[in-house]
């Protein structure tokens, strides 16, 4: 693909996502914040791997239908959490803490596909978008092999 029309999905997909801002949802009874976080997730698997472009623009075209989902949802299907140690700002300075860090997983079908979208919580902070996946697989015994191939099943990468 070439870099320019890569570099314009993007920068529409970025205006976009920074027009939602914020969602209510109704499972988690608060706002999901669609920050900074997120898009740069979208973007890259981890602090060091950039995922590639055809994924990325996969899930820029999937990004408006997260919004959808995360205001309608009732129900979560998939939930996750652990302690990490990470740098945080405590009064101005950046020092290392213990904090609980929790994924949801919520799964519907959103004008017409199926999709999942993982929200994240750090500690006591405010939920945020994390990603959102196509998610074909739904008797893993059925669509053995059909799995799509840059997704693993770990709500922190995917």
């Amino acid at each position: 693909m070439e870099t320019k029309n890569y570099n314009n999905e993007k920068d529409k997909a970025y205006k976009k996502y920074k027009e939602i801002g914020k969602v209510h949802c109704p499972y988690l009874k608060t706002e999901v914040v669609f920050n900074s976080n997120g898009f740069r997730h979208l973007i890259y698997k981890n602090q060091y791997v950039k995922r590639d472009e055809k994924t990325q623009l996969f899930r820029f075209r999937l990004l408006s239908k997260a919004p959808k989902l995360l205001g309608l949802t009732t129900t979560i299907q998939e939930k996750d959490s652990y302690t990490s140690t990470m740098e945080v700002k405590e009064y101005g300075k950046k020092v290392r803490r213990k904090k609980k860090v929790q994924y949801l997983g919520f799964i519907a079908i959103v004008d017409e596909w199926k999709v999942k979208v993982i929200v994240k919580k750090i500690g006591g902070g405010k939920h945020f978008f994390w990603s959102i996946i196509p998610n074909w697989i739904t008797n893993k015994k059925r669509d053995k092999g059909r799995r799509y191939v840059n997704f693993t099943g770990d709500l922190e990468c995917d």
